[in-house]
C-alpha cells in the first residue's frame, strides 16, 4: 500500500512540476494594446511592454528555460514571438509606428534579438536546429 502510494504521489508531482516555474509580465500603457501568450515547461519567462496606441504583442512557448521579450512604443506595432525547444531566447523593441516583427525559433540553444526604429518596418526571423544565432536592427522612414 505505502508503496503504491509513493509511486503514485512522484507521478502526480512530475506532472505538475512542468508548470510551475513560469514567468509572466505584462505592462501597457495607452489604449487599444493587446497581449497574449501561452507557456508550457520549467523556467519559462514572457515579459512584454507596449506604450502607445494599437499595439500588439504575442508570445508562445514550450519546453525548458525559453524567455520572451517584447518592447514597443508607438503606435500600430505588432510583435510575435513562438519557440520549441529548449534553452532558447528571442526579443524585439520597436519603436516607432506600422512595424512588424515575428520571430519563430525550433530546437535548442537559439538565440534571436531585433530592433525596429521609425515606420513601416518589417522583419522575420525563422530558426530550427540548434546553435543558432540571429540579430536585426533596421531603420525605416
Amino acid at each position: 500500500m505505502t508503496r503504491k502510494f509513493l509511486i503514485t504521489a512522484a507521478a502526480l508531482v512530475s506532472l505538475s512540476a512542468p508548470a510551475l516555474a513560469n514567468d509572466v509580465s505584462i505592462s501597457q500603457f495607452g489604449f487599444g494594446n493587446a497581449a497574449g501568450g501561452a507557456q508550457a515547461g520549467i523556467d519559462n519567462a514572457i515579459g512584454m511592454f507596449q506604450g502607445g496606441v494599437f499595439n500588439t504583442g504575442v508570445a508562445n512557448q514550450w519546453g525548458n528555460r525559453n524567455t520572451s521579450a517584447i518592447g514597443q512604443t508607438g503606435f500600430n506595432n505588432y510583435a510575435d514571438t513562438w519557440q520549441n525547444g529548449d534553452d532558447n531566447a528571442a526579443g524585439v523593441g520597436q519603436f516607432g509606428s506600422n512595424h512588424t516583427a515575428i520571430l519563430s525559433q525550433d530546437g535548442n540553444g537559439n538565440i534571436a534579438a531585433g530592433v525596429q526604429v521609425g515606420n513601416g518596418c518589417s522583419a522575420g526571423v525563422s530558426q530550427a536546429g540548434a546553435g543558432n544565432v540571429s540579430a536585426f536592427v533596421q531603420t525605416c522612414p
